[in-house]
């Protein structure tokens, strides 16, 4: 138990650091992830008025419609990030500022990050 508490701790410890460097804008907004073992959903946000501009996660029905199979692999990461870069578009977000939120940048979250850039998101 302890183990998996002190693994909770590293990775807050992590997720706070970047924070204290990541900050979105109205024009350049915080792109956020987060990620389960089934599942990922990524929001952009402006923390100056602490709102959600666009949000999506692999649950929402326009995006399991275009997933085939597992939600929670590379190429579900990726049509995720392509669909946010649509969304972020038609609200007139070209640059964001990217937060991985603690996680390690690979893997699924690096394929959100570059299905997202596919799409046309600049960061």
């Amino acid at each position: 138990m302890k183990q998996q508490k002190r693994k909770k701790m590293l990775k807050q410890r992590r997720k706070w650091h970047i924070r204290n460097s990541v900050s979105g804008t109205a024009l350049r907004p915080r792109m956020s992830v987060n990620r389960s073992l089934q599942n990922m959903s990524v929001q952009i946000i402006n923390d100056e008025t602490g709102q959600t501009l666009v949000g999506l996660s692999t649950l929402s029905k326009s995006v399991a419609e275009r997933i085939s199979g597992s939600k929670g692999n590379m190429s579900a990461a990726a049509e995720l990030g392509k669909m946010i870069a649509e969304l972020a578009k038609e609200k007139n977000i070209e640059k964001v500022v990217f937060d991985r939120s603690g996680y390690l940048y690979h893997g699924r979250v690096k394929a959100l990050a570059d299905g997202a850039r596919e799409g046309g998101l600049d960061f």
